[in-house]
């Protein structure tokens, strides 16, 4: 893990553990609940530079890095869905994916099924926001391998933010899941062009990577380039 310092609410800064490559945060006790809307909106800028950061699966035992001890999963729910974490028994912290501590934050929320309905018409499969497995959401609403729920982030929560320290500029637009689909795959597919090029000899595979999306990196992308322009 590499440590990042990030606004503390009301004053200073506080130093936050992050690994790109299991998008994942460790926040010691009481860390999770300290972080600034600037903090937020940081961590968003420093998550868009990572996005091409190869990922790597959770392993099956998680242990803590203060006492080693084996953690074990917790469940937690809030106004915008439920979201899991991993706890230390002797409360020394917790590790949470991206996703999670988003979710708790209010900037990312579940979709319903008529939105996920509405979502597999343009987008087949998906990227789990939480381990990167590909979940086709015509058959699944959860992935099958973490169990992490379809996942959105929320523009007019960030749009809050951004007012609580006074980014007045910024204008979200609410993001329907066909809209945010089409932008999402517009992006990937620029992406896929632009590795073709770059490696003309192994084109096989970008047509599926071109309808395979993260929701919330894709989310985040977007966010950043609204940030950019305001």
């Amino acid at each position: 893990m590499q440590q990042h310092r990030f606004a503390r609410k009301l004053h200073g800064e506080i130093e936050l553990d992050l690994c790109f490559s299991c998008q994942c945060i460790w926040f010691d006790e009481f860390e999770s609940v300290q972080l600034a809307p600037a903090g937020v909106l940081a961590l968003f800028r420093r998550l868009h530079e990572h996005r091409d950061d190869l990922r790597q699966p959770w392993p099956d035992l998680l242990t803590c890095p203060r006492c080693q001890e084996r953690m074990v999963q917790g469940l937690d729910v809030c106004k915008n869905g439920k979201f899991s974490y991993h706890r230390c028994p002797r409360q020394h912290g917790r590790l949470s994916s991206f996703s999670a501590f988003l979710m708790e934050k209010g900037f990312v929320r579940q979709l319903n099924g008529a939105e996920v309905k509405a979502l597999a018409d343009k987008v087949q499969v998906i990227r789990c926001s939480g381990c990167g497995a590909p979940v086709d959401i015509r058959k699944e609403n959860v992935c099958s391998h973490c169990r992490a729920p379809i996942a959105i982030l929320d523009p007019d929560a960030v749009q809050k933010a951004l007012a609580e320290f006074g980014q007045a500029a910024y204008r979200a637009e609410h993001l329907d899941p066909n809209a945010l689909a089409n932008a999402l795959i517009a992006n990937e597919r620029l992406n896929a062009q632009a590795q073709r090029e770059a490696k003309a000899t192994h084109s096989v595979g970008f047509t599926e990577m071109a309808d395979t999306a993260d929701l919330i990196s894709g989310g985040i992308e977007l966010i950043v380039g609204l940030l950019s322009d305001s």
